[in-house]
């Protein structure tokens, strides 16, 4: 398929053929974000898209899961949207789940009926960013999303079948906001009950400009965060991850069955000495 770089998508979608319907975000204010910085927001023309989908079917007829990037497909209008989608219904016989990045806004833009056509045209997972439950949080860094609004778009969109991934960034509420964002960031997710859940730790890239006064948490705190957030979630039927080359320990385990044990290992490492308290520990080369 024809890129234009930066092509972001989730982990989970590596083997997912991928149609880059719109390039960058139309959000693109959140400050701990450096995904799209460098683009200027537009949608591509219908017809080239089309024209792509309508060629990949004839050489890739056996895929089952294709990814629309960039950020937020979901903020696309409805009808483009629902073009999209019969197309790539029509050109894959076999495919199975259409999956695109979502924000709160966006899919509460859509109607309900809406959101059960989408759904028909196997549009399956949204990815959402919660980043954190607090609003305070989510103010400082300029995500324009409402934790309430987050809340409600997870909520009618599994509703109506949709998965919702969820993510959350640990550390993201600094020194200063981190028992807000533990037991706010808790207690949204338990308001949700996403059917995935993906916990990211905050890290400083270059180029991102952080609130004035940011301090940011050391990695023995990031851990004792992430601990404290798993403690609280009450979720009845969740797939978590927490294996992102950010995160210090990789976890993964299902709520709330793993809850304990998830709880337990964080504890050991807390206890092991092998944490930096004063600063951020090893950075991955990788983000």
């Amino acid at each position: 398929m024809k890129y234009e770089e930066p092509l972001f998508r989730p982990p989970a979608e590596a083997e997912s053929l991928i149609f880059q319907v719109a390039f960058g975000c139309p959000h693109n204010s959140c400050k701990f974000c450096g995904m799209y910085k460098t683009v200027n927001y537009r949608l591509r023309s219908e017809t080239e898209v089309l024209t792509e989908i309508a060629e990949a079917g004839r050489r890739f007829p056996q895929t089952t899961r294709i990814f629309l990037a960039d950020g937020d497909v979901m903020a696309l209008p409805f009808e483009r949207l629902k073009i999209y989608l019969e197309a790539l219904n029509a050109a894959f016989p076999h495919l199975c789940r259409i999956n695109v990045y979502a924000n709160g806004s966006s899919i509460l833009g859509k109607s309900v009926p809406e959101l059960e056509m989408l759904r028909r045209w196997k549009l399956n997972t949204l990815y959402m960013g919660l980043e954190s439950g607090s609003q305070e949080v989510l103010d400082l860094f300029g995500k324009r999303e409402r934790v309430e609004e987050m809340i409600a778009a997870v909520t009618v969109a599994q509703n109506v079948g949709f998965r919702c991934s969820v993510m959350i960034l640990i550390g993201l509420g600094g020194q200063s906001l981190r028992e807000k964002h533990i037991r706010q960031t808790a207690s949204a997710l338990n308001r949700m009950q996403p059917v995935l859940l993906s916990a990211l730790r905050f890290i400083s890239i270059p180029g991102l400009a952080l609130p004035a006064g940011y301090v940011p948490v050391t990695e023995f705190q990031a851990v004792e965060e992430l601990r404290g957030i798993l403690e609280l979630l009450e979720l009845n039927r969740t797939v978590f991850r927490a294996n992102h080359t950010s995160n210090p320990i990789p976890l993964a385990g299902r709520f709330p069955h793993d809850k304990a044990d998830l709880c337990h290992e964080l504890s050991l490492q807390l206890a092991s000495g092998k944490l930096d308290e004063n600063g951020p520990g090893a950075v991955p080369l990788f983000l």
